[in-house]
């Protein structure tokens, strides 16, 4: 069967690897839809993940369809849909270092438990939308860190993917007012699409300005304001001025937390914001998410399907990796599988 590995620094290339061989307690599986991650591109600069540099699959946000059920395994029955769980594979983590990655035609599933690497879905699914269970589950749980629930004011910055995916788990849960904040107009457009109440131009309006239009105003601990009503900031853009947005901007106890990577230090100036008593929180990856996040996903399909920019063919993988990690060229970028 053909895969995509990492085969040096910059370099990706096709595979003819063996087809697995499962045993009493596995499954195999058959991908139907594998997403590109930012991630991907980074394994791709830095030449693989030791101790698979050079030779490391890549593929960590897939959906599948199951071809084989060992005689051992309960739970789970030929032609099943499922997503998957990259973190709790047996030979390590699926796609980002491990023996396996999910871009190849079958992924083995080694003393396979449902509930524990994957999980049934309803066939009705698509299988693209199914593919963002994964990234889903990051931007799921930010908002759990961020401690949001009904009745709350929400900034979500960056309406990439994780950003887009924060707005429709805080509408899930009820939140009650949620704008999404962006330099991209097509990106705002499918913010609103998704259920964000409101959007702000970060390239054209003053944010903070905007945001005390749209969350009323409040002060500091000291009442020095004015400050916006905003309860919660998320940032899933990654910038320095969304960090300094969100401080100048925010009231006595908001939230901040922090899932988009920096990429470089960001300056703060603490004393200048002691009053606001602010909590800043930081998210990372999907401890307990990453099926908690399947119900939303399976009710909300239609939503998360205008996430996905693109949808490439398997045959033409090489490719999406190139389109997903050109900056501006595409938001979210799926291959499919035949």
């Amino acid at each position: 069967m053909r895969a995509v590995y990492v085969s040096g620094k910059d370099a990706v290339e096709w595979r003819d690897v063996e087809l697995p061989r499962p045993g009493d307690s596995d499954v195999l599986l058959k991908m139907r839809a594998c997403g590109i991650c930012g991630s991907d591109a980074y394994y791709i600069k830095m030449g693989g993940i030791p101790p698979r540099q050079g030779n490391t699959p890549l593929g960590h946000e897939p959906a599948a369809e199951v071809v084989h059920v060992g005689p051992k395994v309960s739970g789970v029955q030929v032609g099943d849909h499922v997503v998957i769980n990259p973190m709790a594979f047996r030979d390590g983590l699926l796609g980002s270092g491990g023996a396996q990655g999910g871009l190849c035609e079958y992924v083995l599933v080694q003393d396979a438990k449902a509930g524990l690497q994957f999980r049934v879905i309803p066939k009705e699914i698509p299988w693209e939308v199914a593919a963002l269970n994964e990234p889903m589950a990051v931007a799921h749980h930010a908002v759990n860190r961020s401690g949001a629930k009904s009745g709350d004011a929400v900034a979500v910055f960056g309406a990439g993917p994780i950003g887009l995916g924060a707005v429709i788990s805080l509408k899930a849960r009820g939140v009650a007012h949620v704008v999404a904040i962006d330099v991209l107009e097509r990106r705002l457009e499918t913010a609103l699409q998704v259920g964000a109440d409101a959007v702000i131009h970060a390239g054209e309006q003053d944010v903070v300005q905007e945001l005390i239009r749209l969350h009323g105003t409040s002060a500091d601990g000291v009442g020095h304001g004015p400050k916006a009503g905003t309860d919660i900031y998320i940032d899933a853009a990654g910038a320095p001025s969304v960090i300094q947005q969100a401080l100048s901007s925010a009231k006595h106890l908001a939230k901040l937390t922090i899932v988009a990577v920096h990429k470089a230090p960001v300056e703060v100036d603490f004393g200048a914001i002691l009053a606001t008593e602010l909590d800043i929180r930081l998210s990372m990856g999907y401890p307990t998410e990453i099926f908690e996040v399947t119900d939303t996903l399976i009710a909300n399909w239609d939503k998360y399907r205008a996430i996905i920019s693109h949808r490439i063919p398997f045959e033409q993988a090489l490719e999406a990796l190139d389109l997903a990690k050109t900056p501006g060229a595409a938001d979210k970028v799926v291959v499919v599988f035949p």
